[in-house]
């Protein structure tokens, strides 16, 4: 069995609604998908409905995109509750979750952690100079915004970076229980790195990317791979021996016409040997 992960799908758009299936299929294999799948329920389950039958099993992580305040099926959920409907939504289709046991599988005959996380982030992926206060104001000095100020909501935390200290307390108190020695596989739609989150033509948008917090987690936890979505430049790194992987698909300007769909389904190999 191998292990695959795709992410930022973003199914809002009809070109990537076609797109996913085109995505072959390998069904002895297992699925990632890294957050920002589209916006509502429906993409969710467009997504399910194309890619269960080709593979053995898929994990999914949220995204901002998830998360945000839109209309879906009638609703209008927010904040937690709009997280855990997406969560019920994938255990009504036996999709794995960040709310699920860590799933160890046999992935050609190395035994791994999967491990799909929900963190946010807090805003800490700024200069020291500038205060948390003036984070926002900064971004905003460059010209850089982001829709996640009026869409995502963190309710019922008071804020986005509250929320993701609870997201992040809670994640760790889960890793630190694990006492098997297993490899990790770890998945989050936001890099765990700050360094990881620099976008050349908008810098000031790694405010949005993530949190310190997670800086060393993928030594601290014994990863073999990290993989995430949300900055839409894919890559493949190795930091302190372990392999990273931004597996975004993107928005179609982004990708189409340079990148098949199917290629952009990566192969989640460590370091030196394929998983």
């Amino acid at each position: 069995m191998k292990l695959f992960a795709v992410g930022d799908l973003h199914l809002g758009h009809p070109t990537n609604r076609e797109a996913i299936h085109t995505i072959r299929a390998r069904p002895d294999d297992w699925l990632i998908l890294a957050g920002d799948v589209g916006e509502t329920e429906r993409h969710l389950d467009l997504a399910f409905d194309a890619l269960q039958p080709k593979f053995k099993q898929l994990v999914w992580v949220p995204g901002n995109h998830e998360l945000w305040s839109v209309a879906s099926r009638g609703t209008a959920l927010r904040g937690e509750a709009r997280y855990q409907r997406f969560v019920a939504l994938c255990r009504e289709r036996g999709v794995l979750t960040p709310e699920d046991p860590y799933p160890v599988a046999e992935i050609d005959g190395t035994r791994v952690r999967i491990v799909p996380m929900f963190l946010l982030y807090d805003y800490s992926f700024r200069p020291d100079h500038v205060p948390l206060d003036a984070a926002v104001a900064w971004a905003r000095e460059a010209g850089i915004r982001c829709a996640d100020e009026q869409l995502l909501s963190p309710a019922p935390f008071d804020s986005r970076s509250a929320w993701c200290a609870a997201r992040c307390d809670l994640t760790e108190q889960r890793l630190e229980a694990l006492d098997d020695g297993l490899p990790t596989v770890l998945i989050n739609h936001w890099p765990l790195r700050e360094e990881l989150a620099r976008l050349p033509r908008i810098p000031r948008f790694s405010l949005w990317c993530g949190t310190r917090r997670t800086e060393d987690w993928h030594t601290r936890f014994a990863a073999r791979a990290v993989i995430s979505g949300h900055i839409h430049i894919r890559s493949s790194r190795e930091i302190d021996g372990v392999a990273f992987e931004e597996v975004s698909l993107g928005y179609p300007k982004q990708w189409h016409g340079r990148i098949e769909p199917d290629d952009a389904v990566r192969r989640i190999s460590f370091p030196g040997r394929t998983i």
